[in-house]
C-alpha cells in the first residue's frame, strides 16, 4: 500500500506522483529526488517500482520476502537496507517488523513489513530542515535509521527498569521463586529480539563512515558516526543486562537451594523430637515384667514427663542452631 510519494527538489516537495509516473517526474528535472513510503507492499506495487527505478532484482525479492536480518548492501551505486522494527506487545513481548529501504542518487524508497510504527514524523523533521533535505537520498536515509534507532531506547529503558525491580524483590521472604525465574526468562527473551536486531546493524553501520563508504552516504558520514555511537550504547546496555540476568537467576538458584535447605533442616529437626518420643514411649511399652516403672504409682506421669523434658530440651537446642 501506498503511503506517501514525494519528489523534492532543493529541499522542498515540488510533486506528489503516483508509482506508475515516478521515472517521468523525475525525468522532467535534472536536480532533486523522489522519497516513496509503501507499506506491506503487494507484488504489482513492487513490480512496477523495480520497473519505474530500475531497482535490483534479488533486493526486490528481499523485500517481497520479509524476514531479513539487518543489512546493508551495496549494488552499483545504489544501497539495499534491512532493519527491524520493534515494539511492544499486549502480553510484553517484542514484536518484530522491518523497514527495507533502496536508496540510489535520485530516490529512496522504504518499504515497511508487519509493524504500525510508521515514519510520517521522519518526513516532517526532513521537511522542516530544507537545508539538510537538498543533501539528497542519503540525508533521508539517516534520518530513517537515527528514528528505528532511536525507538529502541525506551525498549531497552523497560527491560533494565523490570529487571532493577525484580532485583529489589528477589529478597523478600515468602518470595514465588519461580515467577521470578519466569519473568528473568521473560527479559533474556526480550533482550535477545533486541540484541537480534541491534548487533548486525552495528557491525553495516560501521562500514557508513570513515574509510571507503558508499557514494551515497559519503558527504553525510558525521550523522552515521553519530547512529553508530548511539547502537554502541543500546549495545552495551545489552551486555550490562544480559550479564544481571544471568547473575540474577543464580541468585535466584542460591535463594531456592536456601529455602530448600530450610526446611529440610525444620522436617529433620521435627524428626529427631519425634524420634526421641517415640524412643521412649517404645521402651516403656516392650511390657517386660522386670521392669519397676510400670508397676510404680508415679511411672505413667515420670514417663510423660522423661518425653516431654527431652523434646522440650531438643527443641531449644534446634530454635538456638536456627533449625526451627
Amino acid at each position: 500500500m501506498l503511503i506517501n510519494s514525494a519528489v523534492y527538489d532543493d529541499g522542498r516537495m515540488v510533486a506528489e506522483p503516483g508509482l506508475d509516473g515516478v521515472s517521468e517526474a523525475l525525468e522532467a528535472r535534472q536536480t532533486g529526488f523522489v522519497w516513496i513510503a509503501l507499506r506491506d507492499p503487494t507484488d504489482d506495487e513492487l513490480h512496477l517500482l523495480q520497473h519505474e527505478l530500475n531497482l535490483p532484482a534479488l533486493a526486490v525479492e528481499d523485500a517481497r520476502k520479509g524476514h531479513q536480518r539487518p543489512k546493508v548492501e551495496e549494488y552499483g551505486d545504489m544501497l539495499f537496507a534491512a532493519m527491524h522494527l520493534l515494539e511492544g506487545g499486549p502480553d510484553g513481548e517484542l514484536q518484530v517488523g522491518e523497514v527495507h529501504v533502496f536508496v540510489g542518487a535520485r530516490f529512496i524508497v522504504s518499504v515497511r513489513h508487519r509493524s504500525d510504527q510508521g515514519f510520517l514524523g521522519v518526513r516532517g523533521r526532513a521537511e522542516r530542515e530544507p537545508d539538510l533535505l537538498r543533501q539528497g537520498p542519503g540525508f533521508v536515509f539517516y534520518a530513517l535509521m537515527d528514528a528505528v534507532v532511536d525507538r529502541y531506547f525506551p525498549l531497552m529503558d523497560a527491560i533494565e527498569a523490570e529487571l532493577e525491580q525484580l532485583e529489589e524483590t528477589m529478597f523478600r521472604p515468602h518470595q514465588d521463586r519461580q515467577a521470578v525465574v519466569q519473568r528473568l526468562f521473560g527479559l533474556k527473551q526480550r533482550l535477545a529480539t533486541l540484541r537480534h536486531a541491534v548487533t548486525p546493524l552495528l557491525e553495516v553501520s560501521a562500514k557508513l563512515h570513515g574509510g571507503r563508504v558508499p557514494v551515497v552516504c559519503k558527504a553525510l558520514q558525521d550523522y552515521f558516526r553519530d547512529v553508530y555511537d548511539h547502537l554502541l550504547r543500546i549495545q552495551a546496555s545489552i551486555d550490562a543486562a544480559r550479564e544481571t540476568i544471568i547473575a540474577a537467576t543464580q541468585v535466584n538458584l542460591t535463594l531456592v537451594t536456601i529455602d530448600e535447605s530450610l526446611v529440610t533442616k525444620r522436617l529433620a529437626a521435627w524428626a529427631a523430637i519425634f524420634a526421641a518420643s517415640t524412643a521412649l514411649a517404645g521402651i516403656w511399652g516392650m511390657n517386660f515384667e522386670k521392669m519397676p516403672e510400670l508397676k510404680w504409682e508415679f511411672g505413667y506421669p515420670m514417663a510423660l514427663g522423661a518425653i516431654v523434658l527431652v523434646s522440650s530440651a531438643l527443641y531449644w537446642r534446634f530454635k538456638h542452631l536456627k533449625w526451627l
